[in-house]
């Protein structure tokens, strides 16, 4: 039977310093919980008041023993902070990168911050908005509108699920137009121009701290294979199976968008120019990274000799973490180098002037040209993609039962014209009548 009382306490008189006995200020309450276990709280120091609070405990254990009290009535009264905490533990869980949790969080984090919620009964659809709204009178993009949407649905769909909140109040909320407001559209390169920044990077400076030759290795890795940036990244000798009838490159599950390893095959002319510059590197690491431009994929090591490379694995053999991999600004790479090879490309024109003043012009090696398109690191994906699709080349494809089905960029399905039995899968390589274009086997 639920009561109320008050507590003993043991305080110190301010005049003689001893102490002694009395009662608590609040009252507090004793009471069983729906599971038979004393429970004792603080109050009230009113006692009308006290006693109210104690009879809505009391209800509220009838409630749940008669099973129509809802769990998301506790979760409701605590911070938004704590289910914060948790939903990062959540999410590190999952299969998803660092970098995700981190940028969802930020998301999450600022909204808090602006509708100054301090429970999950302020997450309302109209702070959301609100807040969206905000965002876009300051010039920010769709893209970035549908990115911080994305993410705070994410929370709330999750403490939906896990009973802290009644229903999900912003489920209803829909995205942005991207394509009535891009910002960064991309587009593919030339075959002359992909030929003309290669050159350009292997006469080059280092930037970002990567050398011309290996910066042009890099380009060519991605534009003969479509991977990624971070794909590329993390690549070791061992990746790398270039004395084979069918030459491949392996990208293991940690480090593909997809969260599954991709078998990539390899243009033969791709196979010729890893193996010079292979050689030119000299002896490597099996663990080293060939091309240590993403910081996802690696960390620094130091050999006894006191040099240093970039290997995958980002801990020493007593599990302490290592520097990771610096994060190298792709963008700033292909910007200069792009520079470099239009300045060249402009200047072997000034002995005809009606052709230099054309050159000047034009877009050709542009970074970003009249049209607003941008021709950046991820371009060279574009152009790996668009240049065999228009000339009816290998691009992209699954294994399926019988043999090898075509899928483009969006991973729909092509033609069945251009479907191989799987043991024609690399002579569709090696008779590629174009500059760029290759098989993916994603298992």
């Amino acid at each position: 039977m639920a009561s109320l009382y008050k507590k003993p306490v043991i305080i110190r008189d301010p005049k003689t310093g001893e102490k002694i006995k009395t009662k608590s200020r609040k009252w507090w309450g004793r009471y069983r919980d729906a599971y038979g276990t004393e429970k004792r709280v603080p109050l009230a120091t009113d006692r009308r008041a006290a006693q109210a609070m104690l009879q809505d405990l009391v209800q509220k254990v009838e409630r749940q023993q008669a099973g129509l009290e809802d769990p998301a009535d506790d979760q409701m009264r605590r911070p938004i902070k704590e289910h914060l905490a948790d939903f990062e533990v959540y999410m590190k869980s999952k299969d998803v990168t660092a970098g995700h949790v981190r940028e969802s969080l930020t998301h999450i984090r600022k909204m808090i911050a602006a509708g100054r919620w301090r429970t999950t009964a302020d997450v309302t659809a109209a702070s959301v908005v609100r807040y969206l709204a905000g965002l876009r009178e300051k010039g920010r993009s769709a893209q970035t509108h549908n990115h911080y949407l994305k993410s705070i649905k994410h929370f709330a769909k999750w403490l939906e699920q896990e009973r802290r909140i009644f229903r999900n109040p912003i489920s209803h909320l829909s995205r942005l137009n991207v394509k009535a407001d891009r910002r960064h559209d991309r587009r593919p390169l030339a075959s002359e121009e992909v030929q003309l920044l290669i050159k350009a990077a292997e006469d080059g400076p280092p930037i970002e701290g990567i050398s011309g030759p290996d910066r042009a290795m890099i380009y060519q890795v991605a534009v003969w294979t479509g991977l990624r940036k971070a794909e590329i990244g993390s690549l070791t000798i061992r990746s790398l199976d270039l004395d084979s009838q069918v030459c491949t490159a392996t990208v293991p599950a940690a480090f593909s968008k997809h969260r599954r390893q991709d078998v990539q095959i390899l243009h033969p002319y791709l196979v010729k120019r890893l193996q010079v510059w292979l050689k030119a590197r000299g002896d490597l690491e099996p663990d080293e990274l060939l091309f240590p431009i993403s910081a996802r994929t690696g960390a620094e090591v130091t050999r006894e000799d006191g040099t240093k490379y970039y290997r995958r694995h980002g801990s020493d053999g007593a599990g302490k973490p290592l520097p990771p991999v610096p994060e190298r600004h792709t963008f700033k790479m292909i910007r200069q180098d792009l520079a470099a090879a239009r300045r060249a490309w402009i200047a072997n024109a000034e002995r005809d002037p009606k052709e230099h003043r054309r050159r000047q012009r034009s877009d050709f090696l542009a970074y970003r040209n009249h049209a607003g398109l941008y021709a950046d690191f991820h371009s060279i994906r574009h152009t790996f993609i668009t240049s065999g699709w228009h000339q009816d080349g290998v691009i992209l494809c699954d294994l399926c039962h019988d043999g090898v089905e075509f899928i483009d960029e969006k991973r729909q399905p092509l033609p069945s014209s251009l479907v191989l039995p799987a043991h024609q899968g690399d002579k569709g390589v090696q008779r590629l009548p174009v500059l760029y274009g290759s098989v993916r086997f994603a298992r």
